[in-house]
């Protein structure tokens, strides 16, 4: 399955925030963490201290308006359903372009997945490090969402 989304950046982007695949939920409604107990959207209106947003363009704004962008380790893979665990046969992004077009000097997984896939097939490329954060997915509800600002809170600094 290929990747159906563009990452979300611009010139003045200075943080990566990188998931692992769209789910199923993000597939049907067309973009980034679509699942409605997917935690990302109220993390990230939290910490940017903006209005929780609603529609795909809401979201595009808040992050830009913020510096921060986002998009994921593979580009394609085999995966059933939403199950990280089940993806095999990994091809990864090329950052190349948006590392290029943009002041990013920090990357962020979204969970350990992204950030062990990452390592694997994109860090040597790319020379940035990730650092990982915990899962906003709600797969990781041992995380509760004090927790999950605490962590991400590293972001805006």
């Amino acid at each position: 399955m290929n990747h159906p989304f563009e990452p979300i950046y611009d010139a003045n982007s200075n943080v990566l925030i990188l998931g692992t695949f769209p789910s199923v939920k993000s597939r049907e409604h067309h973009f980034y963490y679509g699942h409605p107990q997917n935690r990302f959207w109220k993390v990230m209106s939290t910490l940017t201290h903006t209005k929780l947003p609603q529609s795909i363009e809401a979201k595009k704004a808040m992050l830009l308006s913020h510096g921060i962008a986002i998009w994921d380790v593979i580009q394609s893979c085999d995966i059933v359903g939403s199950s990280d665990s089940s993806i095999t046969n990994v091809i990864p992004m090329d950052f190349s372009r948006i590392l290029a077009q943009s002041q990013v000097k920090r990357i962020f997984a979204n969970g350990a997945t992204a950030a062990k896939l990452y390592q694997k097939y994109c860090e040597q490329s790319t020379g940035i490090p990730i650092i990982k954060l915990p899962s906003t997915s709600p797969a990781n509800a041992a995380f509760s969402l004090e927790k999950l600002l605490n962590e991400w809170s590293m972001i805006t600094v």
